[in-house]
């Protein structure tokens, strides 16, 4: 290879290299970055865990201190105590609670769904309408529709119900908007090719879409169990057996100063199932996420 070659090969390869080293760099400052927010956004939710660890005399001292000097389950062991002295059973509070979540959850990332795909996917009179309309909704918030929520819970005889608080949470428009813009995104072509081979609807929605589209519906499920188990006093519900646990809880935190602590120990268990189903369904919302590119 004469040294005319060589050069030029040198000049083709050093733009190459050079763009490598800058990427390098790039990578490293955004990762630095992530790593950054990530201390920030943790920051919060390591505050309350040591925060509900520290005793009585250690939670008014001021500056403040970010980890406790003399560790204690106190707290915990107070919330127990309490718990277990209502005159309502606390497994009835629990219990009212997992169900209005689960119910709740389940009915509204199904129907919401399936409202979704007839968005989406089929035409007919009136659909940007109601999709404008859709879409105007989620400028109100929970305070301004309580109050239609209220006459028609009213109205339907669900007043002083579990099903006043499950019935307004399926129909939230939140869901229905997310899941609609991601089915947008499926090539028509597979949903095509499916109905040629003899595929029902109803067998076309289970067995192809709503695979497609699970990191939507992982999503919805996320904010849905966070809304639903973070209730707290309801004008739905009046009757004491009927009431959610985020209601009993909020009634110990509220007590006094003597029960600092206990309310610190609350923050701590209502923020615990959220966090825990985010991990369970955050790895298939990344691992779908990362294998749906579809294109037509």
């Amino acid at each position: 290879m004469d040294a005319g070659s060589m050069k030029k090969r040198k000049l083709r390869l050093w733009p190459k290299k050079r763009l490598n080293r800058r990427s390098r760099a790039v990578d490293a400052m955004i990762f630095l970055f992530l790593g950054i927010g990530a201390v920030f956004m943790g920051l919060p939710l390591v505050y309350s865990i040591t925060l509900s660890l520290k005793p009585l005399d250690e939670l008014w001292v001021f500056p403040p201190t970010l980890f406790p000097q003399n560790p204690t389950l106190k707290n915990y062991s107070d919330l127990f105590t309490i718990m277990s002295n209502s005159l309502v059973p606390f497994s009835k509070y629990i219990f009212n609670t997992v169900f209005i979540t689960g119910i709740g959850t389940f009915l509204h990332v199904i129907i919401a769904s399936m409202c979704a795909y007839g968005l989406a996917k089929f035409e007919f009179k009136g659909k940007n309408l109601l999709f404008h309309m859709i879409v105007l909704s989620l400028m109100f918030s929970g305070a301004v529709t309580s109050i239609p929520n209220f006459m028609i819970m009213r109205y339907l005889g669900l007043i002083d119900s579990q099903l006043s608080i499950i019935i307004p949470a399926i129909g939230s428009t939140l869901g229905l908007y997310l899941m609609k813009q991601f089915m947008e995104q499926l090539p028509d072509s597979i949903l095509e090719a499916a109905r040629v081979e003899g595929a029902t609807e109803v067998k076309l929605f289970w067995k192809i879409v709503m695979p497609m589209v699970k990191p939507a519906w992982l999503t919805l499920i996320v904010f849905s169990v966070q809304s639903l188990w973070n209730i707290g006093q309801s004008i739905f519900i009046y009757r004491e057996e009927q009431k959610p646990l985020g209601y009993a809880l909020s009634q110990i935190a509220s007590a006094g100063i003597a029960r600092a602590g206990v309310g610190a120990a609350v923050i701590v268990v209502m923020m615990s199932v959220p966090i825990i189903t985010f991990i369970i369904t955050q790895s298939g919302i990344i691992e779908t996420m990362s294998s749906s590119g579809l294109k037509e």
